[in-house]
């Protein structure tokens, strides 16, 4: 085993440490991207890079005016290939959009898989750190936040006596929800009204009291109250 085999495996360990320790944060809150998925990239990232680096070693006989090695083009190869892995991971169910947070970082190990490969240790580990720091310690952070919770509504009346939209309006800032840009539909040939509108609040459970609300309402139909979020 020469020095460069020596170098290469050294960054391949550092790349599963690193790959690991962020793919732990995901496999603890339950993330389908886990542990080994950040692993296999990472690894993946820094042994692709040092191909690269060492290809002129691995075929000198083609001479350095025929050989042109230029790293960035296999960064480029690998992130391009990380955007369909990326996106694999990103789900949608309704208004709803899960995945992005793993999507992610799954892009970011890449990233440190390549600088670790190209032997910037400082750099690699230094970003490992930071990328386990925003997703756990930002967590916290993002949890306590003050922030607006969004949901789409929709309740639907029998036409003959329904409540107009304002009324709705004010059905909902009665629990604490603002509701804007109503849309109407007219359905079951003319016989039921539907409204449709985004509303939101700073206490999710708001929405609760809302629901409760419709459900105690003698003239509502059917409604739904969907969360929107990521």
């Amino acid at each position: 085993m020469d020095s460069h085999d020596t170098v290469m495996i050294g960054r391949l360990a550092l790349a599963l440490l690193a790959g690991g320790l962020v793919g732990l944060e995901r496999t603890y809150h339950g993330r389908p991207a886990g542990f080994r998925t950040h692993t296999l990239v990472c690894m993946a990232s820094a042994l692709l890079m040092q191909f690269t680096l060492y290809q002129g070693d691995l075929m000198p006989d083609l001479g350095a005016n025929v050989l042109r090695i230029d790293p960035t083009r296999m960064a480029q190869g690998i992130m391009t290939g990380i955007g369909f892995l990326g996106a694999g991971v990103i789900m949608r169910a309704g208004l709803n959009i899960r995945g992005l947070t793993t999507a992610a970082s799954i892009w970011i190990t890449a990233a440190i898989g390549i600088v670790l490969g190209m032997g910037l240790y400082v750099a690699g580990l230094a970003t490992a750190a930071a990328t386990i720091g925003v997703l756990s310690a930002f967590r916290w952070v993002e949890q306590r936040t003050p922030t607006m919770h969004y949901a789409h509504l929709m309740v639907r009346f029998p036409r003959a006596e329904h409540l107009n939209a304002d009324e709705v309006v004010g059905l909902a800032a009665s629990h604490h929800v603002d509701a804007a840009r109503p849309s109407y539909h007219l359905e079951d040939e003319g016989r039921t009204l539907r409204y449709e509108m985004v509303v939101r609040t700073r206490d999710p459970a708001d929405y609760g009291h809302l629901a409760a609300a419709m459900r105690a309402h003698a003239r509502v139909l059917e409604y739904s109250i969907e969360p929107t979020g990521d």
